[in-house]
C-alpha cells in the first residue's frame, strides 16, 4: 500500500492511511492503553501506576518494532478523516508481515480492519508472498484472521503465527496450458 492520493479510493471512500508522525504519539498511546484496559482493570494498582506501566510497555513495543522492522511502514488509519487506529506493516524479502494493527474501541467491528487486511492480502498475493501476523491466543482478532483465510503456522506460548499463502496466479497457468496445447 503506497501513500498517494488514490489511497482513499483504494481503501474505500471513508478509510485511508497516512504515515504516523511524532504528533500522533498521544493517540497511539491511547489506542495501546485501550488494548491493555481489561488486563489493567484486574491489577490493584493506582491509576498513576497503571498509566506509567502502559507508557513503559508502549515505549518498549515501539523500540522493539523499530529495531526488528526498521523499514516497516507505520500508518495512522483514518475513517472519515479521523484517526481511528494504526497499521504497522513490514514488507520483507520472503513475506509481508503485519507487525501490528489496532483500532480504537469505538471503531472496532465496523469492517475497517477487514477492509485494510483484504487490501494487504491482495498486495501479498500480487507479490507472490505469504502474509503473516502474530496473534495472541486470547485476542478476538484471531477469528477475523481465520475468516480471512489465515491458518495457524506455529505456536509459541500464547502467540500464534498466522499465515496466509498468496492466491495462485491462474493467468500464468492458463498461458502455460495454452502453450502446452500448441
Amino acid at each position: 500500500m503506497t501513500h498517494n492520493s488514490d489511497q482513499a479510493s483504494a481503501l474505500g471512500q471513508s478509510v485511508s492511511l497516512r504515515p504516523a508522525t511524532s504528533a500522533d504519539e498521544s493517540f497511539l498511546i491511547e489506542v495501546y492503553a485501550s488494548i491493555r484496559a481489561d488486563e489493567m482493570a484486574l491489577l490493584p494498582w493506582s491509576e498513576e501506576q497503571k498509566r506509567a506501566f502502559v507508557l513503559a510497555q508502549f515505549n518498549a513495543q515501539q523500540q522493539h518494532y523499530q529495531k526488528t522492522y526498521p523499514d516497516a511502514t507505520h500508518d495512522i488509519i483514518l475513517s472519515h478523516n479521523r484517526a481511528t487506529g494504526h497499521f504497522h506493516v513490514a514488507r520483507l524479502e520472503e513475506e509481508i508481515r503485519i507487525v501490528d494493527i489496532a483500532l480504537h474501541p469505538g471503531n472496532r467491528n465496523r469492517g475497517i480492519g477487514s477492509d485494510l487486511l483484504r487490501k494487504l492480502i491482495s498486495e501479498a498475493s500480487q507479490a507472490g508472498k505469504p502474509l503473516t501476523v502474530y496473534v495472541e491466543s486470547f485476542n478476538p482478532a484471531l477469528r477475523l484472521f481465520e475468516r480471512l483465510g489465515f491458518s495457524r503456522s506455529e505456536e509459541q506460548g500464547i502467540h500464534i503465527l498466522m499465515q496466509r499463502r498468496p492466491e495462485p496466479d491462474h493467468s500464468d497457468q492458463s498461458s502455460q496450458d495454452a502453450q502446452s496445447i500448441k
